[in-house]
């Protein structure tokens, strides 16, 4: 997964790669020009006493270094210019997956592994591309080039060369295999305590009205202390790593002292051969080091790359239609026939038979138990989930084959859990139509009986002030009551102007008097759309052209209030246990 990602999100950058091998390949051919210069001021120079010749080469090792310099950092900016364009391409697929996905995809990731994997996730991979372009054409050729300049300075010392770089890959090997595991356990482990501060943020009011703090805390260190353990095995491991390597290179150094030395006495190399030939070999082993870290980058990006790679490959269960179909209507008109939904391996479905047509003009109600599947019906018609049997048809078309877009400018829903994103009032309101004015926001806003409390908000510190429109909205809406939310998010609804308006048990949080003042405020604007409502409330729905009493997924009585109280001994339970005798009837 890893090469098929960087293969499928590097191709913009080929140019940029090119020109980090070119770079590096001078930047290579410098280094390992610079030890046989000074072997040569050394043996033909400094043992000679020509100090002419010191000079010259002296002069050329500059100039080679300033090449090697300008060429290595040419190289590393072009690098990095490809790696970050390639972890912003990664997080914007990562991105534009999940935006795609359905609720049964959210729900089978989950918020915080999404999270880690379009930001943590990302970056190991973005680094690692990083590392790749550095190194990975320096380190071959610098071996490769390191051991054919050593033997060229002194054939008899080669034994070492090998000696030292296998002692330092298998070193590293060990080294590595001990780290595999780990790297997954830690992805695994960030995932967990996003979840759990997530979690808690979200949360914080509950959890100080139940005083749930201690154990909230308990719950946060735990996971705290499962990464932070995971982290120091790591941490041991590469701390390790670094004593282990530098052993080995003095000891490489000392052999070549002790052996070299032996060769020099006996006239069979010269000192500058030698300080040559060991240059060399700390250049060879530093690359071997620098390979073999980087492949103990490798196994945590593999990860890395799975994880991502999963999100960008799922294909969601509401997949776009391979042929969009234009509905000659433009009406608003909504029919369930014969409508069935199962979750992916649930044993018994949630909604079965369901058949009914809303016209516009009329409003259409769904009452009935907690987990009836009044809300699942509700989200076929935008698409939130498909029907796995019948056909939800919106202006005489199956929802499945008409356009996303199309079903968005049709339909206006507003959710059981009122969402507000951070920015302004303004700026949530205009969600829905990017062109609405401010005028048509506070009519929004004064159907919704929420004007008076926008206009009175005031928002903002250190002596800037926001107020109305202009005032401050906190993530989730957490800076405003429950009540105020879900006004806030039907006026988005009829800012948008749809010709159905889906309001999935909206109206919850209100008290009575503010939800019969916004019903009847709702009745001269939305005469000619189609009005669907979930409700648990009967008071909400007494005057609904028709009613469905779902039961078990199943519609078992349908009609007016009034037909319902005759006929329906569900119904009537259920209006019972919310109103008085007097006001049912």
């Amino acid at each position: 997964m890893l090469f098929t990602l960087l293969r499928r999100y590097t191709r913009p950058y080929r140019w940029h790669m090119v020109a980090v091998v070119v770079l590096q390949l001078v930047s290579v051919l410098a280094i390992l020009y610079l030890p046989s210069l000074n072997a040569r001021i050394i043996d033909q120079g400094v043992a000679t006493g020509d100090t002419d010749y010191i000079w010259r080469t002296g002069g050329i090792m500059l100039l080679v270094a300033l090449a090697q310099i300008v060429s290595a950092v040419s190289a590393v900016y072009f690098g990095a210019q490809a790696s970050m364009g390639l972890g912003r391409d990664l997080r914007s697929g990562v991105y534009t997956s999940v935006d795609r996905f359905g609720a049964q995809e959210v729900t089978h990731y989950g918020a915080p592994t999404l999270i880690t994997r379009g930001t943590n996730d990302v970056h190991q991979v973005e680094m690692l591309f990083l590392m790749i372009l550095n190194f990975m054409v320096t380190l071959p050729l610098m071996v490769i080039g390191g051991v054919i300049m050593a033997v060229q300075e002194d054939a008899g010392l080669s034994w070492l060369v090998l000696v030292a770089a296998i002692v330092v890959v298998v070193l590293m090997t060990f080294l590595i295999r001990r780290l595999v595991p780990l790297f997954s356990v830690m992805q695994s482990k960030i995932d967990g305590i996003n979840g759990v501060l997530r979690e808690q943020i979200m949360g914080i009011r509950v959890v100080r009205a139940f005083v749930r703090e201690p154990y909230e805390t308990r719950r946060f260190d735990s996971s705290n202390r499962q990464i932070t353990d995971v982290s120091v095995t790591i941490g041991r491991v590469f701390v390790l790593m670094g004593p282990l390597l530098t052993i080995v290179l003095h000891g490489a150094e000392v052999a070549v002292l002790w052996f070299g030395g032996h060769r020099v006495e006996a006239g069979q190399v010269e000192i500058g051969s030698l300080t040559a030939f060991l240059q060399y070999l700390m250049q060879i082993l530093l690359a071997v080091m620098m390979g073999s870290f980087m492949a103990m980058m490798f196994p945590r990006a593999i990860i890395c790359a799975r994880r991502v790679g999963d999100v960008l490959e799922t294909v969601p269960a509401v997949k776009p239609p391979e042929r969009t179909v234009a509905p000659q209507e433009h009406r608003g008109v909504v029919e369930f026939r014969n409508v069935g939904f199962r979750y992916p391996g649930a044993e018994n479905p949630v909604l079965s038979g369901l058949d009914f047509r809303a016209e516009p003009g009329t409003t259409t109600a769904i009452i009935g138990a907690t987990g009836a599947g009044k809300s699942t019906a509700l989200h076929l018609i935008p698409r939130l989930h498909d029907a796995t049997e019948g056909a939800v048809l919106l202006d005489g078309t199956d929802v499945r084959e008409l356009d996303k877009a199309e079903i968005t400018r049709r339909v206006g829903i507003v959710p059981q859990k009122p969402y507000l994103f951070s920015g302004t009032v303004a700026s949530n309101l205009r969600f829905g139509n990017s062109e609405a004015t401010d005028d048509e926001l506070w009519e929004a806003l004064r159907i919704a009986q929420a004007d008076d409390f926008v206009r009175n908000r005031v928002t903002g510190d250190g002596g800037s002030r926001a107020v109305g429109l202009d005032s401050a909205i906190a993530q989730g809406g957490t800076d405003v009551s429950g009540g105020q939310r879900q006004r806030l998010c039907i006026a988005r609804a009829l800012v948008a102007d749809p010709l159905v308006y889906l309001f999935d048990d909206s109206f919850s949080a209100l008290d009575v008097a503010t939800d019969a003042r916004l019903r009847e405020s709702l009745r001269p604007v939305t005469s000619n759309a189609t009005l669907i409502i979930v409700a648990q409330r009967v008071s909400t729905i007494t005057e609904a052209d028709q009613i469905l009493v779902v039961d078990a997924g199943r519609v078992v009585a349908r009609g007016t209030h009034q037909e319902l109280l005759d006929e329906s001994a569900t119904y009537r339970e259920i209006v019972e246990s919310q109103l008085s005798a007097e006001e049912a009837s």
